[in-house]
């Protein structure tokens, strides 16, 4: 490929609504499937030993797709998704940077590491609770922790003005998109 930042690509659902932003490699990958097809090229080339070609600016899905439901990974960032970033004792919101999270029932009165246990926690209401359960703290939890049944999708804000000429025509007023690393086809 020559110069300049790596590409990336939209892709769309057969109706045309963008989906998601792909690596231009997911892209060829797909292409080759036959699941997509290229409906904008940048410039720009790829080269093989026989063949060039045109990096996929835009492309569509040929085929509807099912996503498989997963369960969702527990993880520190899911926990702050599922709890929309707020402390579930004193219902701030907050960045993550200033979120950690609390076992309701401490580990060391039994409580487990689990999606039923765990909640999003600013640092102080954690100090406040303590090695303590919320009654014994005198805390009242907002919502009680459940296992989300949805993947919280990775968003990212494409502007206007950084947004690839190609994409112009298939994007609409809002701009946000869900990046490769969320669910997605095949």
């Amino acid at each position: 490929m020559q110069g300049g930042a790596t590409p990336r690509t939209l892709l769309l659902s057969q109706s045309y609504e963008p989906i998601k932003v792909i690596s231009w490699r997911r892209a060829f990958t797909l292409l080759m499937l036959g699941k997509i097809e290229v409906l904008e090229e940048y410039d720009r080339d790829v080269r093989t030993v026989n063949l060039v070609f045109k990096i996929p600016a835009v492309v569509r899905l040929l085929r509807a797709f099912r996503r498989h439901r997963k369960p969702v990974k527990f993880s520190r960032v899911n926990i702050y998704a599922r709890d929309n970033y707020r402390c579930q004792y004193c219902g701030i919101k907050a960045p993550i940077s200033d979120l950690t999270y609390d076992h309701v029932i401490p580990r060391s009165h039994g409580g487990m590491t689990t999606w039923t246990n765990i909640v999003t926690c600013c640092y102080e209401c954690n100090r406040r609770k303590g090695n303590r359960t919320p009654d014994r703290a005198m805390m009242k939890l907002r919502c009680k922790p459940a296992q989300p049944h949805w993947v919280p999708a990775v968003s990212i804000r494409i502007s206007m003005i950084s947004m690839p000429e190609a994409w112009r025509d298939y994007l609409y007023w809002t701009g946000q998109l869900t990046i490769d690393g969320a669910e997605g086809p095949a």
